[in-house]
């Protein structure tokens, strides 16, 4: 009885860690954009004698909640781990044990990495990895929850399917514009706090080296459509990646001749995550 309803709670238990994993993505854009990233100046701390925020504090009450609320949506994070892999290990689930293990990990290294950025006030290079672990964690998450009901063994078709090229370099492709992307963010306006560095980069170059990168990954994967378009999932999947991903060029398109409006910017960092969940799930459909 009490095996059969964790494997029915396992599916919801897994979306939800997907969910936090992609929200701690976009409230963490939230307080970059809001000019909250030394909302707490110290860390652990938020101030120098309290965990929480103070009445009265220097930087402003309102980024220092900001800023806090986002750190407590990590412990909402660890618990949606921990419940994930103790499910996982009361059903015996090999096959995913070590996901689910990385998940917490992963969350738990998160922590630090945070304090290095606090500390750093707000470094482009310790925001940019702490954005890309995220990204990481939201692969993990991904193939967690793809993998979420026990399946087959791969067919010989199916293990064939793994030595496509192209389904690699479109994976490799997406990284890259992720990546080139936190250049971009490291270089823009909004880095969180006024007195954050910045890297010494024209934004209007590293923002068209961005839109090069990602005007090849849209013409890579309607390529992926015409090569791939017997396999149906492949198809499916690749076609959802492309309207994502044009939906996303058009954000960045106007988010960048309007000057960076914050609204833009954040529709944007979401769009990112289901850029990346998209090329992942493309991944997945190929490596079962």
């Amino acid at each position: 009885m009490v095996r059969s309803r964790i494997e029915r709670a396992l599916s919801p238990l897994l979306g939800f860690l997907l969910f936090f994993q992609s929200a701690i993505v976009v409230t963490g854009g939230a307080v970059r954009l809001t000019r909250s990233g030394l909302g707490c100046p110290t860390w652990p701390q938020c101030t120098g004698d309290s965990f929480k925020p103070v009445p009265n504090q220097a930087e402003g009450q309102v980024h220092a909640w900001i800023e806090f609320g986002n750190r407590l949506l990590t412990f909402a994070l660890i618990l949606a781990s921990l419940v994930v892999l103790i499910s996982v290990l009361y059903l015996k689930r090999r096959d995913i044990r070590a996901l689910a293990i990385g998940q917490l990990v992963g969350i738990l290294a998160q922590i630090p990495l945070g304090g290095i950025t606090v500390l750093t006030h707000l470094n482009p290079i310790s925001v940019a990895s702490h954005f890309l672990l995220s990204m990481i964690l939201i692969a993990a998450g991904t193939s967690l929850f793809e993998r979420r009901k026990l399946g087959t063994p791969p067919s010989a078709g199916q293990k064939a399917r793994r030595s496509i090229p192209i389904m690699k370099a479109h994976l490799v492709l997406t990284a890259i514009v992720i990546v080139v992307g936190t250049v971009v963010t490291g270089s823009g306006p909004h880095a969180g706090d006024s007195a954050a560095p910045r890297f010494h980069i024209k934004i209007q170059t590293i923002a068209w080296i961005h839109a090069y990168c990602v005007m090849a990954l849209i013409l890579l994967t309607i390529a992926i459509i015409f090569r791939l378009r017997e396999n149906q999932e492949i198809k499916k999947r690749t076609v959802i990646f492309f309207f994502v991903a044009m939906a996303q060029g058009a954000i960045g398109f106007i988010q960048f001749h309007q000057g960076f409006p914050e609204l833009l910017v954040g529709a944007h960092l979401l769009g990112v995550t289901l850029v990346w969940i998209g090329a992942w799930r493309m991944h997945l459909s190929v490596n079962r």
